[in-house]
């Protein structure tokens, strides 16, 4: 399973994105049962990846989360390349269908 980097201030949010060329951020509540069904999909998926780092980050705690990526709704998983929003997926995540866009963009990456 995907090792995963716990996100508890904007400061460390920014660090994880722009210390990685390839991050991936997932932003859940505690209180959200979507949010505790997909991560442990998200870190299997993940593994396939290995130069993606994953950071979660919980609203509860980080409120200003929502303001800051403009999210609506929860869960909510962030591709970042070089510190650039690249893919963005909300709510019901099709594993399938995120899987096929994570490998167009890492293999985009690789060449």
């Amino acid at each position: 399973m995907k090792e995963i980097t716990e996100l508890t201030s904007m400061a460390a949010i920014e660090k994880f994105i722009t210390g990685h060329k390839l991050s991936f951020i997932y932003i859940s509540r505690p209180q959200c049962t979507v949010c505790h069904a997909v991560l442990p999909q998200l870190r299997v998926l993940l593994t396939r990846f290995p130069k993606i780092k994953l950071g979660h980050i919980n609203a509860d705690i980080v409120k200003e989360v929502a303001g800051w990526f403009s999210v609506f709704t929860i869960p909510v998983l962030l591709l970042f390349i070089e510190g650039t929003e690249c893919l963005r997926e909300a709510r019901f995540v099709h594993f399938e269908q995120l899987e096929q866009k994570l490998k167009r963009v890492y293999q985009l990456y690789e060449e």
